[in-house]
């Protein structure tokens, strides 16, 4: 692996990163002045914004002919949405979430993701499949505007304040600098995006792992950082609905929009055994984990954070092991990354109904319009 290599993946990175930012920023400061509510621009223009990296780097790389990467990506980034940044973010000081969209909202991440396991069993995401995946996503996003403005108050007040953070830099310029940051943004995303993709190919080549390894793995962590840095800030801000409802409305994103635009620019994306058998149901085990939060005020504590993130340590150890043909590799089995998941999941569960089970009447009760 050459320096022009390593210095192509940072460079990439760090404009796909600074195109995310002036994007999100130039677009959620002309939307609050035409008028959208800030708990619309948080749920889309910011939580969707954070996922562009993916959305560049996914789009090249399906009409670049590296399926591996482009499905790695969104693959990698969900898993890494999940387990890595929501499980810092309780680390810092556990999530308690209040949102009741969130409730409506997690089990449409696990229905997605469940879309993709079926989708993916002819061995590859289609440009019919892609439409399919486009089209839910408009359907998506009606029925998320509809519902995001009857929110509780004090949700609304956290996406004022979460939004308004977000705005901060820009809140002066005038209309005409703000259309030109977007545009900026957006050719830096480009540009970015087609950086990172050629620096994966050739780390994938000079390393001898395949592109879906890498796309699992760097290439999605990089793409991550926007939502690294979003959820984390909220999560220290106190704003824990905000930290929870980026990764739900960016894992939605990415499956909906960034796979079903890739496989309608790309033609077909190709499926591997491997993405079939092991990372696309790891995706989906990262999703399920959730679900507690849909029946109750799930208060996610430090140590399920931490357990989140150690899994995710655990999963990305067993692709580097075997991707090195390692033993260990064998040893443990897909299987029993699945099963790890699994005791994860049993283990959150029973975590949150022995909480609720020991709540009094007064602490458990939903508040007014719940």
């Amino acid at each position: 692996m050459t320096v022009w290599t390593v210095l192509a993946f940072l460079g990439g990175l760090a404009l796909l990163v600074a195109g995310a930012d002036l994007l999100v920023r130039g677009a959620a400061t002309l939307a609050t002045r035409l008028g959208v509510s800030a708990v619309v621009v948080g749920l889309t223009v910011v939580a969707f914004g954070t996922s562009t990296p993916e959305l560049a780097v996914s789009v090249d790389a399906a009409t670049s002919d590296q399926p591996g990467i482009a499905l790695g990506n969104v693959v990698g980034s969900n898993t890494v949405n999940v387990l890595l940044i929501l499980g810092a973010s309780a680390v810092i000081g556990g999530l308690l979430v209040h949102q009741r969209l969130l409730r409506r909202e997690i089990p449409i991440m696990v229905g997605v993701s469940v879309l993709v396991v079926v989708l993916a069993l002819d061995g590859r995401i289609g440009t019919v499949d892609g439409l399919v995946l486009v089209g839910l996503m408009a359907v998506y996003m009606a029925w998320l505007l509809n519902v995001a403005r009857r929110e509780r108050p004090d949700v609304l007040a956290e996406y004022d304040a979460g939004v308004e953070a977000v705005e901060r830099p820009t809140v002066r310029r005038p209309a005409w600098w703000l259309v030109g940051q977007i545009v900026v943004g957006l050719a830096l995303l480009v540009v970015g995006g087609r950086l990172l993709v050629t620096a994966a190919t050739d780390a994938a080549t000079a390393l001898g792992v395949s592109e879906l390894v890498i796309g699992l793995t760097v290439v999605a962590v990089g793409t991550s950082l926007p939502e690294f840095a979003t959820s984390l800030l909220a999560a220290i801000r106190g704003e824990r609905d905000i930290a929870v409802a980026n990764v739900v409305g960016s894992n939605i994103f990415n499956i909906l929009t960034v796979l079903g635009v890739s496989a309608i620019a790309g033609g077909s994306i190709d499926v591997s055994d491997a993405a079939r058998q092991v990372d696309i149901p790891v995706m989906l085990a990262a999703a399920v984990v959730l679900v507690p939060m849909c029946w109750s005020r799930l208060s996610i504590a430090r140590w399920e954070g931490v357990a989140l993130a150690l899994f995710y340590v655990a999963y990305v150890a067993y692709l580097l092991l075997d991707a090195s043909n390692h033993d260990g590799a064998r040893l443990v089995g897909w299987g029993g990354v699945i099963a790890g998941g699994l005791v994860l999941l049993a283990a959150t569960a029973a975590a949150v109904q022995t909480v609720r089970a020991t709540r009094t009447p007064e602490a458990t009760a939903e508040p007014p319009g719940s």
